[in-house]
Parts: structure tokens; sequence; C-alpha cells
């Protein structure tokens, strides 16, 4: 049999029938029969030619009803017949390229849960801190010493800038930030600017600091923190929140068409080369939405992308009112909804949680639980607004503190305007999510995008820093979305880290973390549903599921090649997996052979 359950998560096929028959998904299994009945039809008939025929591999269709086929055909981009390699031989034609994945596996394309493909690209231009298995910095001396190594480059010399992406103060040696006398040492002359792998959070050096014009004098906005020195008053360079935002506007250079374009580019090729067919810009803005209109227009997709303006700061975010906002892709880009930001980061303790933090952060009171971004009746309207628009929202909540925000503005918004109709607003990241919570996300019909890549790469900061032991247990808690019959979808919130389905699939199914610890057994999912959960339940979760998502007739031809299926390898071998090669609509985009 192609698929080996696991045995600790026996109970769980069961509960994925149940998510998968609840009436939520109604829609979704009607659409799913029409395909399986059109694969018949097509297998009955052969009255076409394929134009490609897959074969000689397991395919994985992630498809309840054919779960596993020995060839897939595909002509104009869609698949047009999944099943016996004999049967869909038929299709062959004088023309018909025949591809042997000569023992390899065949996937439907991955869905990006949630991410931002354009700072993807900002990620590869910029200066590497990651730590390993990422990248090499250990250490602020190897941070320093990556910083001056890009600083000689001719990005650095063109746009008068030191700029660094990816550090952590969680994996650093020190166990704490560089401070921008740190970053001084790397330049007094140009500004330095790095940007800590949650992007909630930045350090800058003297000249940065100069040129956002923050001083001792500078207040902290809404919603963030300039952190101080000894003296409480001289900034020590390590910004939270809107304050890093705010301070990066006037130190980032402004960049041109060309480079903007390049960076859109950039970030699709890396998603691309991770087995991503379609990809989400998680919080935009006009420059951005700009550049992938500009994108779209001039045919230089490589991969489909849905964009979700900035709505926190402005009630018209640019695109909205545009064709452009649309449930059609067009040239490979729509603007899709909106995006709203309730709290911060749990591994930077800017995450608004219901209890205080483990250890607080530096120059924090023993009860701190971290601060919204915005004010509750702030939330409310903007949510309201959506309802009255009838946008769909993606919500940040990583505290559940910011998730009580968003749940009680659902429930106002409702009793107030109805609940409208089908309606798939998203918690994005769902960290902290009480089980209380996920009773009133599957009562008001919130999907959940969780964030259990975290469980790996900061599962033992969770542990033994921000929340303690037994609330890090639960962090991202999808077994308990299972047991509900909950859908979801799993992400890597990139460039928060790289964009690897992989690691995530390891991740969520193993909850193993960077030393070597399991957090929360029980909150373990197997294989099936994570797949599921990084391409049909993604899928569904952007109203994409006829589309894509699963080896289907009808479906686009999206698909991913591993060296080996994820069903046929122990768990502890999940993470060594290789994406080998990526198709998009019948076309090959990236290749690793």
């Amino acid at each position: 049999m192609l698929f080996r359950p696991i045995a600790m998560h026996a109970a769980d096929m069961a509960l994925l029938n149940r998510s998968w028959n609840s009436p939520m998904h109604s829609a979704v299994r009607s659409l799913a029969l029409a395909c399986s009945l059109l694969t018949i039809a097509v297998a009955d008939s052969f009255a076409e030619t394929a134009d490609v025929i897959y074969h000689g591999g397991d395919v994985v269709t992630i498809d309840d009803r054919n779960p596993t086929a020995e060839a897939v055909a595909i002509k104009d981009g869609k698949i047009i017949a999944v099943g016996k390699k004999a049967d869909v031989l038929k299709l062959k034609g004088e023309n018909t390229k025949i591809i042997d994945l000569d023992g390899k596996t065949l996937l439907p394309g991955f869905v990006d849960g949630h991410g931002h493909c354009m700072y993807v690209g900002v990620q590869a231009a910029s200066a590497n801190l990651l730590a390993p298995p990422d990248h090499t910095v250990k250490d602020i001396a190897d941070l320093q010493a990556e910083l001056k190594k890009w600083a000689a480059g001719a990005t650095a010399k063109k746009f008068q800038l030191i700029l660094g992406f990816g550090y952590d103060d969680a994996q650093l040696k020190e166990q704490r930030h560089p401070t921008r006398h740190e970053l001084d040492e790397v330049s007094q002359d140009l500004p330095v600017l790095i940007i800590h792998q949650s992007s909630h959070l930045a350090a800058m050096n003297t000249k940065a600091l100069e040129l956002a014009g923050i001083t001792a004098d500078t207040k902290n906005p809404p919603g963030g923190v300039i952190r101080r020195e000894k003296d409480g008053k001289t900034p020590d360079g390590v910004l939270e929140e809107t304050a890093f935002m705010m301070a990066a506007v006037k130190v980032l250079p402004k960049m041109g068409e060309a480079e903007l374009d390049s960076l859109g580019v950039a970030g699709q090729r890396l998603y691309a080369a991770n087995g991503y067919t379609f990809a989400q810009e998680g919080r935009s803005n006009a420059v951005l939405d700009k550049t992938w209109m500009r994108l779209a227009e001039g045919k230089k997709m490589l991969i489909d992308v849905a964009s979700y303006p900035d709505l926190t700061f402005s009630d018209t975010p640019f695109g909205i009112d545009t064709p452009w906002y649309s449930k059609a892709m067009k040239n490979g880009y729509r603007i899709a909804g909106v995006k709203l930001s309730f709290d911060g980061s749990p591994q930077g303790k800017t995450a608004f949680l219901s209890q205080p933090y483990f250890i607080p952060p530096h120059g924090q009171q023993s009860n701190f639980r971290g601060y919204p971004t915005v004010p509750a009746e702030e939330v409310n309207r903007k949510v309201a607004l959506c309802y009255e628009k009838g946008w769909q929202f993606l919500a940040h909540c990583n505290g559940d503190a910011a998730g009580d925000m968003m749940i009680g503005a659902v429930k106002d918004a409702r009793a107030k305007l109805g609940k409208g109709k089908d309606r798939r607003d998203v918690m994005i990241h769902c960290q902290t999510v009480r089980e209380d919570q996920l009773d009133a996300m599957q009562e008001y019909g919130l999907f959940p995008s969780m964030f259990g890549m975290h469980c790996f790469y900061w599962g033992d900061w969770h542990r033994d820093s921000v929340l303690g032991a037994e609330r890090a247990e639960r962090i991202s808690p999808a077994r308990s979305a299972l047991r509900r019959g909950m859908i979801f979808s799993q992400h890597h919130d990139a460039p928060v880290a790289l964009p690897s389905a992989i690691r995530i699939l390891a991740s969520v199914v193993t909850r193993r973390t960077r030393s070597g610890d399991i957090l929360g057994a029980g909150q373990c999912i197997d294989v099936n549903a994570a797949l599921k959960s990084l391409t049909l339940w993604a899928a569904y979760q952007h109203y994409e599921e006829a589309n894509r998502g699963s080896i289907e007739v009808g479906k686009l031809a999206d698909f991913v090649v591993l060296d080996k299926n994820p069903h046929r390898v122990p768990i502890s071998e999940l993470e060594d997996l290789k994406v080998l090669e990526t198709i998009k609509e019948g076309k090959a985009i990236y290749n690793a052979r």
C-alpha cells in the first residue's frame, strides 16, 4: 500500500475524514466529485491528445477518492487524465512528450499558506545573517564578519547602505540583540540596518539612527518601542514593531522599477526552487503591488501570486478598487483581500499574550504580556469594514490576546452585519491559540493558518524563555484543530524562514526542535494531513480549490517532483527530502538536476 500511516497518529485518519466531510467543505467535495467523474469521462472517450504524460514514479494526488495514480496527462497547462498508466497512455499522440519520473514522486505544487514573496527577494539581496542550519551566524562576531563582507560588494556601494537579514538573538551565543555600538564597528560612515528573522524588530548603527531621526528625545510610537541604554533615554539601536517600520522607510534606499522588478523575480525563483507554484504577498503596499502589476502586465510572472494590501493603517489600501482585486488570476497575479496586523512576534517577545512572558524582555517587568499593534476599538472597526465591503481578510495574531481581539471583532461584525456569504477569513500564525478559541473559530468559520515550523526554529526558545514548558507544548496546535474536524494551512512566513515546504512538513509531523527535543508530541499530525495543509487546504483558504491543490482532471498542471515519496520514508528523514523539479502549468520552472 502506498500510504503508510504513522502508528502514533492512527486516530488522525478518522479525524481527517471528519474534517473533510464537515458541512463547511461540501462545496469542495462537490467539485472533487465532478473532477472524478470527468476523469472517468476522459478515460472512456480518449477524445484528446496529451501534450505531456508523466509516468514511472509515485503520483501522490492529494485526492481522497483516488489518492495514488500511475500516470498523469496534461494539455494546454491543465490536467486531462489521472489514473492507470495503460489508460493514460491512450492519450499519447504523435507529438506527446513522455516523461519518465524514474522512480521519483510527483505531487501537486505547494500552495503558500502565508508568506511575503517580494521580501524573499529582499532577503536574497541582503547579507545572510541566518543561524545554522540555514547559514553560519552563531554569534555577534560572525554577524559583524558577514556584514563587512557584504559591505565590500557592489550593492552596498550602489545604495550606500549595509543591509542584513535574518539575525536571531535566540540563536546568537550572546542571547541578545547587537547594539548600535557593535554595528558601528562594521561601519561608522554608512548606515547599517539589520532585520531580525521575525521581521518585527531590527537593529541599527548610530548613522542609521541619525538618518531615521531617532534621538534620546524621540518618544515610542503607538504599537512600537525604541529600546534604550542604561540611562533610559539613549537609543541602544534595537527597534520594535512600528518603531522599526517607520525608521526603515527613512533608511532604506529608494529603488527604481528595474530594481523592484528584480526583487519580485528573485522572490519567485526562490519559491519555485522550494516547490511552490502559488505564493502570497501577505502584507503589501502600493510599491509592492505596482511592482506585481508591472510584472504581470509584462508577463514576467514565474508562479501565481495573491496579494493582500495592508488595511491596518488605511481604510482604502492601494489596489483594492482596481480590476486586479479579483478571485481570478490575471497573468499570474491578483489582489485577493486585505491584511490586518494585531500584534507582533513571540520569539521577539512583542506578541500580545493573555499571560506574562516566561522571561520578560529587556527593560520590562515580570507581568509583561506584550502589546497590541492597534487598540481594540480600531480592530472592531476594521473587521466591520471588511464585512461591509465583502473583503476577505488575513489577521496576524501570534498571541492569544490578539486572537481574542480578532474573534471578538468577528462576533460583533456578524451580529451587526450578518455572517456574510462564504467568508474565509484567516487567523495568521495561531501560535498560542487556546482550545476555547479554536471552538470559537470553528463556530465563526475562521480559517487557521498555522506556523508549525516554529517548533523547529524557536521551539527551544519558546520552552526556555518565551512561554515556559507548559504553554510551549501547545504552540501551533494543529492536532487540536483536526480533532474538531477543522482544516488549516501551514506556512513559513518567508522571509522569516526560508520558503521551505519540506522544513514545514518535517516540523509539523515530528515537532522536533533544533536541540532534538520533541515539543508537544500530542500536537503532531501525520504526513497525509501535513501534505494537505501545504496543498489542497491552503488552496481552499485562497478560494482556489477548483484550480489547484490536488492532481485532478480540470485543475492546473502545477506539480513538484521530490526525490522520494513522503509516505515511504521514516518521519525522521522527512527533512532530507529534496525538491528536484517544479512545474507550472506543464512547464518546468525549476530543475535541480
